[in-house]
C-alpha cells in the first residue's frame, strides 16, 4: 500500500488537532543545553583544521597522513548518523544525548593527549562515532521540545543559524587556542563545553522512548552504514587520488548499489530504518536536498578562502577566523528573520530559493579578488551577502525537514538532516578540490611556473573556479526548491506537532 505524505494524512482525532500539547517551561534551557551540543559538534568539522600543520610538526606525520585527521571523523560520523538517531528514537533521547556528550569528551580527551599519528586518528573516529549520536539526539529534542508554532521557528533559527555558521565559528575558535596555547586546545575544549552541556542535559531533560514498539533494523543499519561510508570514502580519496582511481570510483559505485539496496529494503522491512514516509513528504524532501546542496557549496567559502586570506593577504589564523565573523553575524540576523517572519508569511517556495539566490550572487561576486585585492572591499561584503543568503536557506531547511514528524520518527528525521550536511561537505570538498586543481593546471600551460606572479595567479584561478562552481551549486539549490517546495505557507506544524515529553 502507498505511503501518505504526513502534511496529507489527516489527524487521528480531533483531540489530537485541538488540543496542542503543553509546553515545556524549561523549554527555553533546554534551547541552550542543545545549541552547545549542536555548536560542540560543528565545530569540530573546523577547528581542527586551522590546527593540522601545529599537530603535523608536532606528531611528525607526513602529508598524505594528514587528510585522515579531518576523513576518519567523516566517516564515522556519516556512516552511523541514521544508527544514532534511531538509537535515541528506540532507547530514549535523554540517554543518547548524554552518552553522545560524555562519549565525545572523551574521545577528545584522547585527541588532545595524542602522543602519536595513530591515537589522533583512533580519537578523531571516535568523535565521530559518538558526534553520530549527539547530533540527532539534540535536533529531535528540539523538534519535539518546542510544539508553539512561533516559539518552534524562533528555536530552529538560533539551532540553524549555529549549524550555518558554527563552521566559521570553529575556525576563529582554532586559530585562537592555536596561537594562544596550543593545537591540542582545540580537542581540548570540546571537554569545557561537554561539561556544561551534560550538567544541563541531567537537570533539564527528562526520558521517554515514542518508539516503543519498534526494533532496530539490522539489515538496513548495515545497508545504509556501508554505503555512507563508501561514498564519503570515495568522495575522500578523490582528493588524494584521481577520479580514474579504483579508490574512487569504486567506492563511489559500491555506495550508492548499497544505497540503492537499502530504499529498496525499506520497503519490505517491518520496522525500517528511515520510514519513508520521512522522505516523501515534497516540502520535506526539498529542505534535505536544500541541507545537502548548502554543505557541498559552503566549503567553497570556508576552505579556500581561508587560503586566500591567509596565503595572499597575510593574515594569521586568529584574523581569518575574525574575518568571517561579519558572515556569521549577517546569518545570525537572517535566520531569526527568515524563519518567524519570512517563512510563516511568504511560505518555502519563495523564502529557500531566494535564500540559494542571494547565496549565488555573493559567492559570484567573491570571484573578483585578485592579487592586490583588500578584504574590506573584495571580501568584506560579498560574505555578507553570502551569509544574508544561508541564513535564510538553513534554518528554514532545517525546520522543514523535521516538522511534522511523529514522535516516533524524530531521531531518525534528524539524523537524516545531519547525514545530508556532513555528505554534501564531503561531495563538496573533494569536486571543489579537484576543480581548483585542474583550474590551476590549465592555467599554468604555456607559461614560466617559476615566476612567483604566474604562480600567485594560477592559485587565484585555483580560487576563483571553486568559488564559481560553489555558485553554480547554490544556482541549482534555488531551481531544484523553486520546483519541489509547495506553494503558500506550509501547515503541518500546526496541525501535526509533535508531542512533548519533558
Amino acid at each position: 500500500m502507498p505511503q501518505k505524505s504526513l502534511t496529507d494524512s489527516a489527524p487521528e482525532s480531533a483531540t489530537a488537532r485541538t488540543t496542542p500539547p503543553a509546553a515545556s517551561p524549561k523549554r527555553w534551557w533546554i534551547l541552550a543545553v542543545v545549541a552547545l551540543a549542536q555548536l560542540m559538534v560543528v565545530l569540530d568539522a573546523t577547528i581542527v583544521n586551522i590546527a593540522l600543520p601545529s599537530a603535523q610538526a608536532d606528531l611528525h606525520f607526513s602529508d598524505g597522513d594528514r587528510q585522515w585527521i579531518v576523513t576518519a571523523y567523516a566517516l564515522a560520523f556519516a556512516s552511523l548518523l541514521l544508527l544514532g538517531g534511531r538509537t535515541a528514537d528506540l532507547f530514549g533521547r535523554k540517554p543518547a544525548f548524554l552518552v553522545g556528550i560524555v562519549g565525545f569528551a572523551a574521545a577528545s580527551a584522547l585527541g588532545g593527549a595524542a602522543n602519536g599519528f595513530g591515537m589522533l586518528v583512533a580519537a578523531r573516529a571516535l568523535q565521530g562515532v559518538f558526534g553520530a549520536l549527539l547530533a540527532p539526539a539534540a535536533l529531535s529534542l528540539l523538534n519535539t521540545t518546542f510544539t508553539d508554532v512561533r516559539e518552534r521557528a524562533r528555536a530552529f533559527s538560533v539551532y540553524g543559524a549555529i549549524a550555518g555558521a558554527g563552521g566559521a565559528v570553529g575556525l576563529l575558535l582554532g586559530g585562537i587556542l592555536t596561537d594562544a596555547l596550543d593545537w591540542r586546545w582545540t580537542l581540548y575544549v570540546n571537554v569545557v563545553i561537554a561539561v556544561a552541556a551534560f550538567a544541563g542535559g541531567w537537570l533539564l531533560l527528562s526520558n521517554r522512548r515514542d518508539a516503543t514498539t519498534a526494533k532496530l533494523d539490522v539489515p538496513g543499519t548495515i545497508l545504509v552504514a556501508g554505503g555512507l561510508f563508501s561514498v564519503v570514502y570515495g568522495f575522500s580519496n578523490a582528493e588524494t587520488h584521481d577520479w580514474g582511481s579504483p579508490l574512487t570510483w569504486g567506492f563511489l559505485i559500491a555506495g550508492a548499489v548499497l544505497l540503492a539496496a537499502f530504499a529498496w529494503w525499506q520497503t519490505r522491512a517491518a520496522h525500517p530504518l528511515l520510514p519513508l514516509r520521512i522522505l516523501l513528504d515534497r516540502n520535506r524532501g526539498a529542505s534535505f536536498l536544500a541541507v545537502l546542496i548548502s554543505g557541498a557549496g559552503m566549503f567553497g567559502v570556508f576552505l579556500f578562502l581561508t587560503y586566500y586570506l591567509q596565503l595572499h593577504l597575510g593574515f594569521s589564523p586568529t584574523k581569518t577566523g575574525v574575518a568571517f565573523l561579519p558572515m556569521v553575524g549577517a546569518l545570525m540576523v537572517m535566520a531569526q528573520l527568515g524563519t518567524t517572519v519570512l517563512l510563516p508569511r511568504l511560505g518555502p517556495k519563495t523564502v529557500v530559493p531566494l535564500g540559494f539566490a542571494v547565496a549565488t550572487a555573493g559567492m559570484a561576486w567573491l570571484t573578483g579578488i585578485g592579487v592586490g585585492s583588500s578584504y574590506a572591499s573584495a571580501v568584506l561584503p560579498q560574505l555578507v551577502v553570502i551569509g544574508v543568503g544561508l541564513g535564510l536557506v538553513m534554518p528554514s531547511a532545517m525546520q522543514l525537514a523535521t516538522g511534522g514528524v511523529a514522535a516516533e520518527d524524530a531521531g531518525v528525521a534528524s539524523a537524516t538532516v545531519n547525514a545530508m550536511q556532513q555528505v554534501g561537505g564531503s561531495v563538496g570538498t573533494a569536486l571543489l578540490n579537484t576543480l581548483a586543481a585542474s583550474a590551476a593546471t590549465d592555467y599554468l600551460a604555456g607559461k614560466d611556473p617559476s615566476s612567483k606572479l604566474v604562480q600567485a595567479q594560477a592559485t587565484l584561478e585555483s580560487y576563483t573556479t571553486a568559488f564559481w562552481w560553489s555558485a553554480g551549486f547554490f544556482a541549482a539549490g534555488a531551481l531544484i526548491t523553486l520546483v519541489l517546495h509547495r506553494r503558500g505557507v506550509p501547515q503541518q506544524d500546526a496541525e501535526a506537532a509533535p508531542v512533548v515529553h519533558m
